[in-house]
């Protein structure tokens, strides 16, 4: 396997590269979520998903068999990742579906190394991540178009959900507020004019808003105030953005906080929302459990991110629970190594839009689970890491050769010296 720089000719990634990205994307889709208008079996869903991370395995290796990587700590630490994953899955005690997660892990952190060697600081990876999320949502659009009431049921309190997949309210909106602030990013960088823009963020912001999804929307607007504060000092189009977003901001707080605040609450009391729907309580019971020191250490086992039945809806909590405080400490390190490097860089657009994908994750994980296993949030990461690395350094120009003197056979000896 080789590392480093590779030569300018593999800069650009083939085409190929986008299918790969777009298998992943579907990968880390999930098998679970609302009833979709055609029934689809779990087993059904679970082998597309399953059959899209070998294909896009095979793929990446085919159009790497040299096995050309770059030095990345970012997809490093997730390798070290499997190491607590592997040992607290190893006893069988949350059944053989987590050695399955386990092999599905290092299949997508493979994956990941393969495609490194076309990472370089660009945005090509940011075009891949906001194309294939808008086609998700596109068919959550769809579903709505088709049937409404199947998109917006009451089981889920008539918030937005995936009708032709099945895709949760927190999945569309995470997947909506990813596009709409990468879009931002591109349009404030002139990377995309802003009719393109306006084509994928005004029907991006219409879902959003109709999934009712809090953290998706905080960590929209935390993000991009981030990432936008990163480029005030170089960009005029972010300066005037940001004046523009601050005076909006204003105005709709004023003319109209009750209705925000009645999009926020959901119909909810307000005891029920300080206590983050119920969150609270699975947190507790999960922190109070008795646990050995080899649970402590590495967990459970890795299984489908609950406690006792009940989804344990926190990043944190569920890597402790599933990988232990090994686990933990390196997700700390991804988050930490990753903001740290995005501080370090100068001003760019490629930086921004990093900060925006490692800040939206980092609030999002509060309240979501999918740091610590194959999920949307890893490859917003991998993005972000992507964007953070250092371009390849062009290979020198080759010396010609000096062409070499011919000698007729008859001259003397001493010519030929």
């Amino acid at each position: 396997m080789r590392t480093g720089p590779t030569p300018d000719t593999d800069r650009t990634p083939p085409k190929t590269v986008g299918a790969v990205w777009g298998l992943l994307v579907l990968n880390t889709l999930g098998s679970t979520g609302a009833k979709t208008i055609v029934p689809l079996p779990r087993s059904l869903i679970q082998m597309v998903t399953m059959g899209a991370l070998v294909a896009a395995f095979t793929l990446a290796l085919a159009v790497n068999l040299r096995l050309r990587v770059r030095p990345s700590a970012y997809v490093f630490l997730l390798t070290l990742l499997l190491v607590p994953s592997v040992i607290s899955s190893a006893d069988l005690g949350s059944g053989f579906g987590a050695l399955f997660r386990c092999a599905r892990l290092a299949l997508f952190v493979g994956t990941l190394w393969l495609l490194s060697r076309w990472w370089d600081g660009g945005v090509t990876f940011v075009r891949h991540h906001i194309r294939m999320y808008f086609a998700v949502l596109g068919s959550v659009a769809v579903g709505l178009a088709v049937s409404p009431g199947a998109a917006l049921p009451d089981l889920y309190g008539g918030r937005l959900v995936g009708a032709l997949w099945p895709l949760t309210p927190p999945q569309i909106g995470q997947y909506a507020a990813v596009v709409i602030g990468l879009t931002v990013l591109l349009v404030l960088g002139r990377r995309t004019d802003k009719g393109s823009a306006a084509v994928v963020i005004v029907p991006s912001l219409v879902l959003l808003a109709l999934t009712h999804t809090r953290t998706a929307t905080l960590g929209l607007l935390i993000g991009l105030a981030a990432a936008i504060g990163s480029l005030v000092l170089t960009s005029a189009a972010a300066r005037r953005f940001f004046a523009w977003a601050v005076v909006g901001a204003v105005v709709a707080g004023v003319g109209f906080a009750s209705a925000l605040r009645a999009w926020f609450l959901r119909g909810q009391s307000q005891e029920h929302f300080t206590s983050l729907t119920g969150r609270e309580k699975v947190w507790d019971a999960l922190l109070a459990a008795p646990r050995t020191t080899s649970e402590q250490l590495f967990g459970m086992g890795l299984g489908d991110k609950s406690f006792g039945g009940l989804p344990i809806d926190n990043s944190w909590l569920a890597v402790y629970h599933e990988q232990g405080l090994t686990g933990a400490a390196i997700v700390v390190a991804i988050i930490v190594v990753l903001a740290g490097v995005a501080l370090l860089r100068p001003p760019s657009l490629s930086r921004a839009c990093a900060i925006f994908l490692i800040g939206y994750c980092a609030i999002a994980s509060y309240t979501e689970a999918g740091l610590g296993d194959a999920s949307p949030y890893l490859l917003h990461l991998a993005v972000a890491a992507s964007l953070l690395a250092a371009p390849a350094a062009a290979p020198p120009p080759a010396t010609p050769e000096a062409p070499r003197r011919r000698v007729p056979r008859w001259a003397p000896r001493s010519e030929m010296t």
